[in-house]
């Protein structure tokens, strides 16, 4: 087995350093007395820390960029696997034209996608209005559109580890195409469904170009309220915000870490 030489292992950590230190150089920024963005001069304050807790528009803003993101990751993760289960059990012969189509927002400059789903939403938001512009359900319905490329990129990367003669198998013995879809080829690629979903989480959570195009003042998610907060009154508050954003991240790695190397330690 290949091993890195000492020389690979110092490169690796002045990447690594070099990527991240921008990352921590906000942490002594969170902690200014003032009440604009500079490193603190003598006294360390933890008002904008309290300013978070006391302004309940950022609860807010972290609690519907939660509900957005989590709506946003079931619709492109089921529809991925919709897509990617019928490429993977019939393969038509237009597969790849259908590919390169559902790939398209992931390849688009993000300026053409945000307008085109700005007209469409505004289109909506004529028709009715729970689905449209500056609405929950219109943003979770625009972030879906931008991710489900990245999910069925992961599906059918997990698809392509199944064996197609389990699925045969399973039709020589009479399963149905939901009986074959939920009891054979799902249980297969399980983790690539995890994968996906998480994925597609993330990218509806830290999304904010679309974002921009198609919110006002009643769908303000936590991107949006940081971008607010830079573009109009440089609040300190912002740099508070991302320290608890990249604790919580160092948590969620070490919680990871901590459960593969006990489950590794088990077998």
């Amino acid at each position: 087995m290949y091993k890195p030489g000492p020389l690979a292992l110092v490169l690796a950590a002045f990447v690594a350093i070099f990527l991240l230190l921008p990352l921590f150089a906000v942490v002594p920024v969170s902690f200014t007395p003032a009440r604009f963005l500079t490193m603190p001069s003598g006294n360390w304050s933890l008002r904008h820390y309290q300013a978070l807790v006391d302004n309940p528009a950022w609860l807010q803003a972290t609690l519907l960029s939660v509900r957005i993101a989590s709506l946003s990751a079931t619709i492109s993760t089921a529809l991925a696997l919709a897509f990617s289960l019928g490429l993977w059990m019939y393969r038509p012969w237009i597969a790849s034209i259908l590919i390169g189509f559902v790939l398209m927002p992931m390849v688009a400059p993000p300026v053409v996608s945000a307008i085109t789903l700005y007209f469409f939403l505004t289109s909506l938001s004529r028709l009715n209005g729970l689905v449209g512009y500056d609405t929950t359900l219109g943003v979770a319905l625009a972030h879906s559109v931008m991710i489900v490329p990245f999910a069925v990129v992961l599906i059918m990367v997990a698809l392509a580890q199944v064996d197609r003669r389990i699925d045969l198998a399973a039709r020589g013995f009479g399963a149905g195409v939901f009986q074959r879809i939920f009891k054979v080829i799902v249980p297969n690629i399980r983790f690539g469904l995890l994968t996906a979903f998480f994925l597609a989480f993330v990218l509806s959570w830290e999304e904010i170009g679309v974002t921009l195009f198609i919110t006002s003042v009643n769908a303000v998610t936590l991107p949006r309220m940081m971008w607010m907060g830079l573009r109009d009154n440089i609040d300190p508050a912002i740099a508070a915000i991302s320290v608890v954003l990249i604790v919580v991240v160092i948590a969620v790695i070490l919680g990871k870490t901590a459960i593969t190397a006990m489950a590794a330690k088990r077998q």
